[in-house]
């Protein structure tokens, strides 16, 4: 005789959940991974929305993209993927270069690398406050000597380079992420006047820029241009690395790839730890993002930003006059960031709240990796979402605010 199946009980469920929040996570990252339980996930940036019409004829053609695949040597995938993704984005100037821009399964992956040579040369670190911590974590781990450079430096670009004269001296490695997330800060925004005096001041004082572009489709989706940034590098003379990502674009169930490129005088050093990384990233996932990369050339971006403008939108109306305010992004992305108004409320205590009510965001703690406590004026949340089940979480989310401490 079999035993009944007992329907699991939701107040349980939520204890549990609770219980697992209570130890203390070390990263962002393993947030996220809890998240994953909770009714509404509003903590990770991946691309959880439905597909777009085109997109669903794509997933409809995914036999054809596996024998396209098959029928084509890896080399020639390579090469269609890295010509689309750099042309779409406007990088021209890259592809001059395109058998030296390596592909990887992740940005992380690219991060990864860029810190092995880092630690190799033992070189001294300046990177961005705020920023997604496991930039921080991976150098942190490979005991790469790091100093906040806090995004205050780089707000005026009549002033970069004396303030990075004082904030960079001694460093020999500058770590910028572009857009930034969480706050959508950016060098490019409205002109690239900023991000020509950090590059001259790199020049000048031979540092080494290190750029994390992986939210540059969303410069895209917002609707302003995106300058050629590799025409810039290559024609200043200064040493670079940058990495370029499409995870966080198409919602491609984190079937994703990401590059990474480095100045000529580097390319030798960094190449030889990518090929001690991996051989190859998937043809076939590199067919499918491709085809993505295709469909929003054809739809002029629309099937990704409407969905996050519309999540963005609806997320500022329904949160008005809680005791959380909207910060104004330079670059509109795929989170928000928010401020907590009422200087009695820390992020840690919020999260932990809204948790029992199964709503995850995301402390702001993390993000400030040096100073962790200006991070407590913040949450972030993600907008990359299915919009019906966004605005299902919003009405929770209000619910829940509306009762907090009452």
């Amino acid at each position: 005789m079999s035993t009944p199946i007992r329907a699991p009980d939701p107040a349980s469920d939520v204890s549990a959940l609770v219980k697992s929040l209570r130890p203390v996570k070390s990263d962002i990252t393993q947030h996220e991974v809890a998240a994953l339980r909770t009714r509404f996930n509003l903590a990770d940036a991946h691309t959880h929305q439905s597909q777009s019409a085109s997109q669903r004829r794509i997933i409809e053609s995914l036999p054809n993209l596996w024998y396209s695949a098959e029928n084509h040597t890896q080399h020639q995938t390579e090469q269609e993927f890295i010509e689309a993704f750099y042309r779409f984005h406007g990088q021209h100037r890259a592809l001059d270069r395109r058998n030296e821009i390596y592909l990887v399964y992740a940005a992380s992956i690219g991060m990864h690398i860029t810190a092995t040579y880092l630690q190799k040369q033992r070189l001294k670190v300046g990177l961005i406050e705020p920023c997604f911590d496991n930039l921080h974590d991976l150098m942190k781990h490979m005991q790469i000597p790091m100093s906040p450079l806090g995004e205050h430096l780089f707000s005026d670009p009549a002033t970069i380079y004396d303030q990075l004269e004082h904030a960079a001296g001694e460093l020999d490695a500058i770590v910028l992420v572009d857009p930034n997330n969480p706050t959508g800060f950016s060098l490019f925004s409205p002109r690239h006047d900023a991000f020509l005096e950090v590059v001259r001041y790199c020049v000048a004082h031979d540092k080494l820029l290190i750029l994390d572009l992986c939210f540059a489709a969303f410069i895209m989706t917002s609707g302003q241009p995106r300058c050629d940034v590799y025409e810039i590098l290559e024609e200043s003379g200064v040493r670079y690395i940058a990495m370029e990502d499409t995870g966080k674009t198409w919602p491609l169930q984190d079937a994703k790839c990401a590059t990474i490129m480095a100045s000529r005088d580097l390319d030798g050093e960094i190449y030889k730890i990518v090929t001690s990384v991996l051989l190859n990233v998937s043809p076939f996932i590199l067919k499918l993002v491709t085809r993505y990369i295709q469909d929003s050339m054809a739809d002029d971006f629309a099937s990704v930003g409407e969905v996050l403008e519309l999540n963005r939108q609806r997320a500022r109306k329904q949160l008005e006059g809680t005791v959380l305010g909207y910060c104004e992004p330079m670059i509109e992305t795929s989170v928000a960031w928010f401020k907590i108004e009422d200087p009695d409320v820390s992020a840690d205590d919020l999260q932990a709240y809204l948790l029992e009510h199964q709503i995850y965001v995301l402390s702001g703690k993390y993000f400030y990796w040096a100073h962790p406590a200006r991070g407590q004026r913040y949450i972030r949340i993600a907008l990359a979402r299915d919009p019906h089940v966004f605005g299902q979480a919003l009405s929770a989310l209000r619910r829940a605010l509306d009762h907090y401490h009452a």
